[in-house]
């Protein structure tokens, strides 16, 4: 999970350091009033739990944080009866699934559907500077003891307050035209919300709407819907990690099947992903 979060780290943002995730946050509280402050959460085996810090200026959100931290590290799933299911996974080839994986959530939806634009079609470190760079110059600067945790991610509200046309904006940072008009879109959508971007009853529903929004494909629609929605059975087939953890197989073939997979196909998806780093470090 941590060299996951790791790679896809967004700068300023958040950081993977000392073996612990650590973030800044952004939150309402009851007041309907922001306030600011930064996170690190820490595995600790001997209670098999995770270890969360933060700071005072949190404490007024402190269920609100909490309910994040265990939607991005998939604190409610179950592993055992997701492995029943994909343990067959290992006929294909031994090791590609293995017991205890989770499903790398997202503490924040807008964040993390932005990123995943940015992502589309570059590489994942690529994403992290663009993503890097809109952090920087839209985001709100906060004061943390953590030399990497210096802003918070812009709201939707900070794209959508922005003179149209957004490329304007964007575009100087590097983000083409395309990919903006998407990120302004989807902070419309977030703002109206008119997608539900949490757990939701019917994500299928959630992803036909995200793929009504320019820009925004099946890859793209299934990875938000992954990550934010907690959809249990998103299957990327024509990823370029799943083809290469999945070769010879065709994309009917991969089709097939992740059919015996489901309803855990996101599941097997971050296991296929994870193969391809452990062949990596085998070598």
């Amino acid at each position: 999970m941590l060299n996951f979060l790791a790679q896809r780290s967004i700068p300023g943002v958040e950081a993977v350091k000392d073996n612990q995730y650590m973030r800044t946050v952004r939150l309402l509280n009851a007041d309907k009033k922001y306030v600011t402050g930064w996170i690190q959460v820490r595995h600790t085996p001997e209670k098999n739990a995770l270890r969360v810090t933060l700071s005072e200026t949190l404490l007024p959100v402190l269920p609100q944080v909490l309910a994040r931290v265990r939607r991005l590290f998939d604190l409610y799933c179950d592993p055992e009866a997701i492995y029943e299911t994909l343990a067959a996974m290992n006929d294909i080839r031994p090791g590609l699934c293995v017991p205890g994986t989770r499903l790398p959530g997202s503490f924040d939806a807008f964040e993390m559907s932005v990123r995943a634009v940015l992502g589309q079609q570059i590489t994942v470190k690529s994403a992290s500077t663009l993503t890097g760079r809109l952090v920087d110059k839209y985001g709100t600067p906060i004061k943390t003891d953590i030399e990497e945790l210096t802003h918070a991610f812009p709201l939707p509200e900070d794209i959508l307050d922005l003179e149209l046309p957004i490329e304007n904006h964007l575009g100087v940072l590097g983000i083409i035209g395309t990919r903006a008009r998407t990120i302004y879109t989807l902070a419309m959508a977030m703002k109206n919300g008119e997608i539900d971007f949490e757990l939701c009853a019917q994500p299928e529903a959630e992803i036909k709407k995200l793929l009504a929004i320019p820009g925004i494909g099946s890859w793209t629609a299934q990875y938000i819907a992954m990550r934010t929605m907690e959809w249990t059975d998103a299957f990327l087939e024509t990823d370029v990690g799943i083809k290469k953890a999945l070769e010879p197989f065709s994309t009917k073939e991969r089709l097939q099947m992740s059919e015996t997979w489901r309803p855990w196909r996101s599941y097997a998806t971050i296991n296929l992903w994870n193969s391809l780093h452990q062949e990596q470090e085998d070598l």
